[in-house]
């Protein structure tokens, strides 16, 4: 059985136009506070500030 992972999915949601960008991985242990980078969106065409929002659950099939 597999363990149980510590580093689960998160988006990163632009400021600016607020669209979820990007999905990466972060380690909940080491890491405690929520992620901020700045990376390229796409919509707004240039670099801002994405800030880390939860994955919606999945729906039930």
């Amino acid at each position: 059985m597999a363990k149980k992972s510590n580093r689960p999915k998160i988006h990163l949601t632009c400021q600016v136009c607020k669209r979820r960008n990007y999905v990466t991985r972060r380690n909940t242990v080491n890491t405690t506070e929520k992620l901020e980078l700045k990376r390229f969106c796409a919509t707004c065409k240039v670099h801002t500030l994405h800030k880390e929002t939860k994955l919606p659950n999945p729906k039930p099939r």
